[in-house]
């Protein structure tokens, strides 16, 4: 009876480990949908570039572009909106809150101006 139960251990243990892996990668593939979905005002985007040459250049660097210590925003992960506006809004690391700067809108903006970068 013991090499039963060890056995259906074994195959629930798998299922489950497969059923999480399917779930993650699901998830993944929304967030890159969600992504890809996105679209933007172009006014939106030209907002976001203002705020950012702004307030947000000094230290990622102007148009994204060399942010000596700072994250490079260029490799943020587009299907993390609600990330980037707890950063944004409340601080990380060494990046200042901007909260009580930034209202929503902007924050929205810079959202659209980080995730379509600088258009060439």
């Amino acid at each position: 009876m013991t090499g039963l139960t060890t056995g259906i251990s074994l195959v629930a243990a798998v299922a489950l480990w497969c059923a999480t892996a399917a779930a993650q990668d699901t998830a993944k593939d929304t967030a890159k949908d969600t992504a890809k979905d996105q679209s933007f005002a172009p006014q939106q985007i030209a907002t976001g570039a203002e705020i950012f040459a702004r307030n947000c250049s000094p230290c990622h660097g102007p148009r994204m572009q060399d942010p000596e210590s700072a994250f490079d925003l260029r490799k943020f992960p587009p299907g993390e909106h609600d990330r980037f506006v707890r950063s944004v809004t409340n601080g990380k690391n060494q990046m200042p809150p901007w909260g009580d700067l930034l209202k929503g809108a902007d924050i929205e903006a810079l959202w659209a101006y980080v995730t379509m970068g600088e258009k060439k």
